[in-house]
């Protein structure tokens, strides 16, 4: 009666079974079809990456932003920016993240009024230029910040803070200097004075390793063609307050006249391409170096 009873059970499963299809027999070790359908579904997933496609959307100016009623630390500035290329130490520091040197941590001394000292604003989430390893801080900028301090003979203090501020902190004297991968914008000169120009930059597109939207690209003019055919639904990350988002936007400043994609700003590059690949936007729009080392050490985890 028992086995009858078993039996009876068994096709009752089984027909539950082929009617919902939410129950799984499995007869072998392999899992069922619909595991290994899901883990095929998620190694593709994983598979996916970021890539950068090598074309300079613009051409701008990286200098630093010096508190305008400081104009001695202006020509301070100027001078060391000019003994910097002169001795060769700006190839060197930018060897320790462009080439084969090992970066350099610079440490942020506490803000104290009493002391003589040099305030750095910036923005440590914009890799190569400054970004944080635990409480140590790396980067173009923040090496040359180190130097700008020993050469002043003063103790350096970084503050980290929004990129949006970083202009304005100096701007409201709460700090010396501007360090933060700044391009030269005339909005920005109600802020800062300028020093002279250290590096030469350019946006490029980020876009996930399975688009070949853009694979015969040329030029910008091409790029931009095909950014000029998307409606609002396409959305494009740029990190708030920068260059990337002013081309996407448009900006009559720069003659940028934008286009109607959707830009989704975030606090720093690094979020936009993880929202990216989790397929919340289609493409990033951010500065070339650091869409370099975002894309490699994001894919480097994937």
């Amino acid at each position: 009666m028992m086995k009858k009873f078993a039996a009876l059970l068994l096709s009752a499963l089984l027909a539950l079974a082929a009617l919902s299809g939410c129950v799984t027999v499995s007869t072998g070790d392999g899992g069922s079809q619909a595991q290994e359908e899901q883990g095929a579904q998620e190694e593709q997933a994983a598979a996916v990456t970021a890539k950068v496609i090598d074309i300079e959307l613009t051409q701008e100016e990286y200098a630093y932003g010096v508190d305008k009623d400081q104009p001695e630390l202006l020509e301070k500035v100027n001078e060391m920016i000019a003994e910097l290329n002169d001795s060769g130490t700006f190839d060197e520091i930018c060897n320790h993240y462009f080439g084969d040197g090992t970066p350099v941590a610079v440490k942020s001394a506490e803000l104290d009024p009493s002391k003589d000292q040099l305030v750095v604003a910036t923005n440590a989430a914009f890799e190569p230029f400054e970004y944080m390893v635990g409480e140590d801080y790396y980067g173009v900028d923040m090496e040359i910040a180190q130097y700008f301090a020993d050469q002043l003979g003063l103790e350096l203090v970084i503050s980290n803070m929004e990129f949006a501020a970083v202009c304005l902190s100096v701007g409201e004297h709460k700090c010396d200097i501007a360090m933060a991968g700044l391009t030269v914008k005339e909005d920005r000169k109600a802020y800062v004075d300028f020093s002279t120009s250290y590096y030469n930059a350019a946006q490029k597109l980020i876009v996930l390793s399975t688009d070949t939207s853009f694979d015969d690209c040329k030029t910008a003019a091409d790029v931009e063609a095909k950014l000029a055919e998307f409606d609002s639904s396409v959305k494009v990350g740029v990190q708030n307050g920068t260059t990337g988002q002013f081309y996407m936007e448009g900006d009559e400043d720069w003659g940028f006249d934008g286009f109607n994609a959707t830009c989704v700003p975030y606090s720093n590059g690094s979020l936009a391409v993880m929202d990216m690949l989790n397929g919340n936007t289609s493409y990033v729009v951010i500065d070339s170096a650091p869409a370099k080392c975002i894309t490699d050490a994001i894919n480097a985890m994937r």
